[in-house]
């Protein structure tokens, strides 16, 4: 991360610093000092607000989120529609809606969306700065993601769908390791051995918004990177060849048919028996403790979970799924939309969210890691600090319209699936990335 999201961090923190938190297994307990900060939006006359988000993958999620909104109207009178669409449909009705002017109030969107269109989006600063000195700080990934020029927030962080390591306990045991492997070296051995068993592991390298963000691990991984820290594409690099040729060791020992695979792909093979591992939210283990299906139901204690491995770079090189929360400009009710966020935001409805959604989310503010959900099972803590590890998808240069085309254009995760299928040598894959990246990058 940059100085700037340091820095802006520790200031976001600043107004909390003196004073203590106390947060157990129960209900989350902020000191009476953090308590004392108030903020609300006094909603316009006659307002309605409409809400489009993307879809669940956890029951929990929604049903909560519903409740939450369904409290909101009860105390304020404001009724509020919301819509929920998959990943993938969200990002093209949220740019009509920017570029018409006209739809949804608040937008619930991923990874840099708001940056393609700043300034059709509402100023959101006065509410950020009092959520970030309430609950802790907001983690610097959120201030690069909408806080982009570091003065200003242009939407609301609402958090990640961490991408762990999911796994069979049992057939990574029978491939012969004791422990998930920690580096890319024998990340590979295991991959190659679970084929050999016949129990083979399986990666989404179709365009899917979350499950396809492992490309950017493994090209992080190596040293690889869309762009330098002055926005100059660098993709075609040595390292980036590397890592190319790594995916195609990988993909050789994958279950037939990724290359096709969008974010329900993965969920579904895993659950059935096809896959023994794959990269995913909690959603999966999730299923296991939820599912009506006996069979499901019986994966249970054989799921586990694991942060990807550590490759030549010596660091961990996370990617996970930002989700961000955007008030349209064009709205006409901007104080009942401030109303809303803040309210979904505040400890007593966000807690009892996060927990319903059983850690699919993981939390925006350092005060919401406390939450017991994150211990209450041990299998859940892997999903604890996504944002806080997490490296913005445009690494290692400033987001903002370039980066979100770019990310929306799947321009990474198409140069791995290229080079690991063999459609393209890896040199080829890189070159045509290059290519892409540079029209939005303007070079």
């Amino acid at each position: 991360m940059t100085k700037l999201n340091r820095r802006d961090f520790l200031e976001s923190s600043a107004g909390v610093a003196a004073a203590s938190t106390t947060l157990g297994m129960g209900a989350m307990a902020v000191s009476p000092a953090v308590q004392a900060q108030n903020l609300s939006f006094k909603p316009e006359k006659g307002a309605k607000l409409r809400v489009l988000r993307w879809s669940r993958f956890v029951q929990g999620d929604i049903d909560a989120y519903m409740a939450n909104v369904k409290k909101f109207t009860e105390l304020t009178g404001v009724e509020v529609r919301v819509d929920n669409e998959g990943w993938e449909d969200v990002r093209p009705k949220a740019a009509v809606a920017a570029n018409t002017g006209a739809g949804p109030d608040i937008i619930l969107s991923t990874n840099d969306d708001a940056n393609l269109y700043p300034e059709k989006l509402l100023d959101v600063t006065d509410l950020c700065e009092y959520l970030g000195k309430k609950y802790g700080g907001f983690f610097p990934a959120c201030h690069a993601y909408l806080k982009p020029d570091g003065k200003k927030w242009i939407g609301v962080p609402l958090g990640a769908a961490g991408a762990m390591l999911v796994y069979r306990q049992s057939q990574v045991k029978a491939a012969g390791f004791d422990t998930f492997p920690k580096n890319t070296d024998d990340f590979l051995k295991l991959l190659k051995a679970l084929k050999e068993k016949g129990t083979p592991a399986g990666f989404a390298l179709g365009n899917a918004t979350g499950d396809g963000l492992w490309c950017n691990w493994l090209l992080w991984a190596f040293g690889g990177k869309l762009v330098d820290a002055n926005n100059k594409v660098v993709i075609d690099s040595p390292e980036t060849i590397k890592a190319l040729e790594y995916a195609k060791e990988m993909y050789a020992t994958f279950i037939p048919g990724t290359l096709s695979w969008l974010d329900p792909n993965n969920n579904k093979a895993f659950l059935d028996g096809q896959i023994s591992l794959t990269n995913n939210g909690i959603s999966i283990y999730y299923a296991t403790k939820t599912s009506p299906d006996e069979k499901v139901r019986a994966l249970n204690a054989d799921v586990q979970h694991a942060p990807y491995p550590v490759g030549p770079v010596g660091t961990p090189t996370e990617s996970h799924l930002f989700f961000n929360q955007m008030i349209m400009k064009y709205t006409k009710y901007p104080n009942a939309a401030k109303e809303f966020l803040r309210f979904m935001m505040e400890k007593e409805q966000f807690d009892p969210w996060q927990t319903a959604a059983g850690g699919y989310i993981a939390p925006p503010l350092d005060a919401y890691t406390k939450g017991a959900i994150w211990t209450s099972d041990p299998k859940h803590t892997a999903y604890r600090d996504p944002v806080k590890n997490m490296r913005p998808a445009g690494y290692a240069g400033k987001l903002g319209y370039a980066s979100a085309g770019a990310g929306a254009d799947f321009i990474v995760v198409n140069m791995v699936a290229e080079a690991a299928s063999g459609a393209k040598t890896p040199k080829e894959a890189a070159e045509r990335a290059q290519k892409r990246a540079e029209r939005y990058y303007k070079v």
